[in-house]
């Protein structure tokens, strides 16, 4: 009995650490300029953030109603990576809120992303009188696009995760009961 727990145990620890977390800090003194925003940033947008889908690597993923572009896109739909907020930086979007976004091409949380944080000029549009002053009309969306399928996959990882656990447990279960019958 005590090799199956201890089995158990390293099985558990393999698991766990086969999905490793991304680890940042934050630290931003002040908001660029809207000027040096734009240089830096590869999209600048307007849109409604549509779904917010946590991903494995304590991140979200956020899904955009595109209404206006400035800079980088032209899909009707855009999805973008920030952090859960607190020390990484994460933005905290809310659905259904219309919001000015500065994004990078960043591989901060994982993958190669347009990642925006709270270290960007990134804000709900009602904030950002000056940002639109400067940018002047964004243009509409030339492509149309529907992200939709490609975001709701973003939490495969924890189908797979519940689907080891769950294999795990069922071993331990017919181990224990195998253990009693002798």
């Amino acid at each position: 009995m005590k090799k199956v727990i201890t089995l158990f145990f390293f099985f558990s620890l393999l698991v766990i650490n086969s999905f490793p977390s991304f680890v940042s800090a934050c630290s931003c003194a002040e908001l660029p300029s809207v000027k040096e925003e734009i240089e830096r940033s590869d999209a600048v947008f307007s849109g409604t953030v549509l779904d917010i889908r946590e991903k494995r690597n304590s991140s979200k993923s956020v899904l955009f109603e595109v209404r206006n572009i400035w800079k980088g896109a032209d899909e009707s739909q855009i999805i973008i990576t920030t952090g859960q907020g607190g020390g990484d930086c994460g933005f905290n979007f809310l659905e259904g809120t219309e919001y000015l976004v500065y994004a990078s091409e960043s591989t901060t949380f994982g993958e190669k992303n347009l990642a925006s944080s709270i270290c960007d000029r990134t804000n709900k549009m009602t904030s950002l009188q000056e940002d639109i002053a400067i940018l002047g009309d964004g243009q509409p969306p030339t492509k149309e696009v529907d992200l939709t399928r490609e975001h709701e996959g973003s939490n495969l990882y924890i189908w797979v995760t519940a689907a080891v656990i769950m294999g795990i447990m069922a071993f331990v279960i017919l181990v224990i009961k195998k253990q009693r019958k002798k």
